[in-house]
């Protein structure tokens, strides 16, 4: 089934290292949810049958009140069929999560939390310039359990100068020790234009230490395979059938539709991007227009995202499915370039199934560009 993603552009402060679209001001957060409302309406025809997954990301979701978001439900059900068991997850600062908060987040049909935890120690957390301390981390998980949100997901972050392979073990132990059946783990990336970048291009910060990244990824691995969690895609981590539904069918390309601004889409064929812009995709809304753009998708550009996604993946690249959708030539071709890769350990060939092993994990962008197919 397909989904809605919906992004919600609001945070309280910027993470130093973060470069999603979002602003720190909710001066205009009215006329952003009759935006994103009227952007529901306006795109209810492109799904026809019903919906498994919605999903607010951001920024930072459980910013809006209970009236903001209910509004936003309000719109989705009035316009689409929502499947009965469709999984429907909010992005979420610990800080938020208050009892008060829980209360009414309780009374919409929020089933799925991803906490934003990214390290239980507070000099990490001032390093990264979060709005929340290491306890609210841990007791935003209890508070939400307690509240009979179990189906949750927290988010970790590893790679940075300040975290040791001993204080990456803890956090690693101490979210496994909160019980929540799925965790993602991100390795630091600096991006441009973002704090952290200029940081370490003023020799204020050091580099990221790639070595680091590696051993700590490792680290991360072996211990939450121990611990009975699948190691289903690149980041993510979960207990059995507890995978995220919404990203899942990311990864498997199934259609979904993005609303508000940054938030992409994506119907099979074509990919669909409103602007990283609140004022522009405001303004756009207003007048009744779709403030997106259309990308339409080559053969080529289609099998080389089928190839990105599905080798993050557990259940790797399909063989013949390649053969079936994208034909002889691309098989063909696809059969020559791994054949560079017989030397070393990095993929498991599984019936008519490629895989990433362990150590290709480590590598996983760069065999994915190498396995590109691109056409003159």
């Amino acid at each position: 089934m397909s989904g809605i993603y919906i992004h919600i552009p609001f945070c309280k402060k910027a993470c130093h290292y973060c470069d999603f679209h979002f602003s720190t001001s909710l001066k205009y957060a009215d006329e952003m949810v009759e935006a994103i409302c009227k952007e529901i309406k306006m795109k209810k025809n492109r799904i026809p049958g019903q919906v498994g997954s919605i999903y607010f990301g951001g920024g930072t979701p459980s910013i809006l009140s209970q009236a903001a978001l209910q509004k936003i439900f309000d719109t989705i059900t009035q316009n689409y069929q929502i499947d009965s068991n469709a999984e429907i997850t909010m992005e979420a600062n610990p800080d938020d999560l208050t009892a008060q908060k829980l209360k009414e987040l309780k009374q919409l049909p929020v089933n799925r939390f991803s906490v934003g935890i990214q390290s239980f120690f507070d000099e990490d957390l001032t390093w990264m310039n979060r709005a929340h301390h290491a306890s609210e981390g841990e007791n935003a998980i209890k508070r939400s359990q307690d509240a009979g949100f179990e189906n949750l997901t927290l988010d970790l972050i590893y790679g940075y100068p300040l975290l040791t392979d001993t204080k990456w073990l803890s956090n690693i132990d101490k979210a496994i020790e909160l019980n929540v059946p799925h965790i993602s783990a991100y390795a630091l990336t600096v991006e441009p234009r973002t704090a952290l970048a200029h940081a370490i291009k003023t020799r204020k910060q050091i580099p990221v230490n790639d070595h680091q990244s590696a051993e700590q990824f490792v680290i991360l691995m072996n211990k939450l395979t121990a611990s009975e969690f699948d190691h289903y895609e690149i980041s993510n981590f979960a207990k059995p059938n507890c995978y995220a539904i919404h990203n899942t069918n990311y990864w498997r390309g199934i259609n979904y539709i993005g609303i508000g601004p940054s938030a992409h889409g994506f119907d099979g064929q074509n990919r669909y991007m409103n602007p990283a812009n609140n004022a522009m995709y405001i303004d756009a809304l207003e007048r009744n227009k779709l403030p997106e753009v259309i990308e339409t998708l080559s053969i080529e550009d289609s099998f080389n995202e089928y190839m990105m996604t599905s080798l993050r993946t557990m259940w790797g690249i399909d063989l013949t499915k390649i053969a079936n959708d994208f034909g002889k030539d691309f098989f063909e071709e696809t059969m020559q370039n791994l054949r560079g890769f017989e030397d070393k350990d990095w993929l498991i060939l599984e019936k008519d199934t490629i895989k990433l092993s362990q150590n290709g994990k480590l590598f996983a962008d760069h065999i994915a560009a190498e396995l590109f197919i691109i056409k003159e």
